[in-house]
Order: C-alpha cells, then structure tokens, then sequence
C-alpha cells in the first residue's frame, strides 16, 4: 500500500525510477535493448526516452549502487556495456512501488492549449491539427493493442499488459474524444459564419440609413 510517510525513500527523478523499473524484471540490458524496451512500452503511458536519457539515467544508477555492469567483449573487440539491478536496487524499487504515494496525473495537453486559444486561430488549421492528432491516437490505439498482445505471451509480462491494455483503451478514448470536439468544432464554425453574416448584414443596413437621413 503506498503511503505518505515515505520520506527516507532515495529522491530520484519518476525517470530514474523507470529506468530502474526497466532493469527489475531481471534481464541483463545493454542501453540500446532499454531504449527498445521503453519504445515497446513506458511510451504509451510515461515516457518515450532518448539515448542519452537512458545512459544518463544508468550511469546515476549505478553510482547510488542501484545497478551493475560489464562490458562483453567479442573476439578481442570492446563490445557493449550491459546492465543489470542490483540486490540494492530491487529493494528500493520494491519499496518505492509499494510506498510511494501516488501523484495524481498531470496532464499537459499541447493541442488542447491551442483549442483553448482557438479565439485567435483559424478555424481550417485547428480542423486540420484534431484530425492529424485522432488519426495519431488511432495508429498508437493499434500499437499498444499489438503490444499488448505480444505482452500476453510472456508470464512474466502479465502486469506490463495490464497497462498496455489501459493505454490502448487510453488511446481510443482520445481518438473518440477529437472526433466529438471535431462535430463541436464544426458547429462553432457555423455559428460564426452566421453571426459574421448577420453582423455585416447589420453594417450595411445602418450605412444605407446614414445615408439617407443625409
């Protein structure tokens, strides 16, 4: 059960502690299978990492103790650095997930933001940004259900599906969700056409009276 009193947990950043995540299900990783690994993954929910991310998170990691490694190297040739948790940090990673308090989620929505200002934009534009991000939402909706699948076929995968499963469900609500503000979008448009025919109906009408009271 995650609690509030949890103060003598390590402060690391959510990103150290996915890292560390991707390192507990107990494979040895080079930084290149990581980065896979989060792409296949830590995308659809939390976080879509760089390389250089990934090994600053590793080599911090494995300062504080929480991760090990060994270059493997192949016919006299430096190969890669692999990666492994360490018995340090699959204790502070069971700790953290179990004691941690949970933060609500912080949603930073970009195209939201440009709808919120749609006052000032062109109509046309903001059509055309909600279809692009619903056909986005589609194609990741479809990756994460593949994913899933592919999660399925692994035992030690069962809780990694879970959440593949609720980012593909996460996705086909965003995607339901712009087609709605699409129809919305469409209705407003309406109305200021409308209402900008009106209003220039309403000039001409005053001028034409201006005109003859003179």
């Amino acid at each position: 059960m995650a609690t509030e009193d949890a103060t003598d947990l390590p402060s690391l950043r959510p990103t150290s502690w996915a890292t560390l995540g991707l390192l507990s299900f107990g494979e040895e990783l080079s930084g290149y299978d990581l980065k896979k690994w989060a792409d296949w993954s830590l995308r659809f929910f939390y976080w879509a990492p760089s390389y250089s991310q990934i090994y600053s998170e590793l080599r911090k990691l494995e300062e504080m103790g929480y991760a090990s490694s060994r270059v493997v190297n192949k016919d006299d040739v430096r190969g890669k650095r692999l990666y492994r948790i360490t018995t340090e940090g699959e204790a502070v990673m069971s700790r953290w997930a179990n004691e941690a308090p949970v933060e609500p989620a912080v949603l930073k929505h970009g195209l939201m933001l440009r709808m919120w200002l749609g006052h000032a934009g062109d109509p046309e534009h903001l059509r055309g940004a909600l279809e692009a991000h619903r056909d986005q939402s589609e194609k990741m909706r479809i990756r994460a259900v593949v994913d899933a699948e592919g999660a399925a076929r692994e035992p030690d995968w069962a809780f990694p599906e879970m959440v593949l499963k609720w980012s593909a469900q996460y996705y086909e609500d965003e995607r339901n969700r712009a087609d709605a503000m699409l129809a919305d979008l469409e209705k407003v448009a309406k109305k200021q056409k409308r209402k900008g025919h009106h209003t220039t109906q309403t000039k001409r009408t005053s001028d034409e009276l201006r005109s003859h009271a003179d």
